[in-house]
């Protein structure tokens, strides 16, 4: 009898830590991606992600060109870049969801998985930049989405690692030593 309790103690805690892991990582979060099709972040498990919320009417959109190399250039070493087209800056993302992923595709040749337009601040901020942002939720920092291309540096097991700037060039040094870290 002693032996099952254990057992089952053991179980439990197992489930408990496997859980508070999930709780914060971005694991937890499915989306809506730019087609309407469910993106569950549980399949990037392993790779490093970078995570940032873009506009096409911004004078940082030409990031957008910069984010493609460096997809293309590591999106074989466990690197993968989530783009998420927000409004909330200047209403400088104005476009439905199949107007951004034409925009993307012919101005900038995005293959990067892009998501659906979303709130990345405010009261209706989306969950997963509500966790994003907050420490009690991220276990790392709070922080603020200041602008359009502000970039989320997530290591595989899903945990926030970096806040870099929206200013900060993807191609930036530190950027790709994290990548190759």
């Amino acid at each position: 009898m002693k032996k099952i309790i254990i057992i089952v103690i053991l179980v439990n805690s197992i489930t408990v830590n496997a859980q508070s892991k999930m709780d914060n990582s971005i694991y937890q979060f499915t989306v809506e991606d730019i087609d309407g099709e469910a993106f569950d972040f549980s399949c990037l498990e392993g790779k490093k992600v970078m995570i940032v919320n873009t506009a096409s009417r911004c004078g940082l959109t030409y990031q957008y060109k910069s984010l493609q190399v460096l997809y293309d250039k590591y999106k074989d070493q466990n690197f993968i870049i989530v783009g998420f087209p927000a409004n909330n800056f200047l209403f400088q993302e104005p476009g439905n969801n199949q107007q951004i992923s034409e925009f993307c595709k012919k101005n900038y040749g995005v293959t990067f998985p892009m998501m659906s337009k979303i709130n990345v601040k405010g009261k209706n901020i989306h969950p997963l930049y509500s966790f994003l942002t907050e420490k009690r939720k991220n276990g790392y920092i709070d922080s603020k989405v200041t602008w359009n291309f502000q970039k989320y540096l997530i290591n595989e097991n899903g945990i926030l690692e970096k806040v870099i700037s929206p200013r900060t060039s993807p191609e930036d040094q530190k950027i790709i030593s994290w990548i190759l870290d």
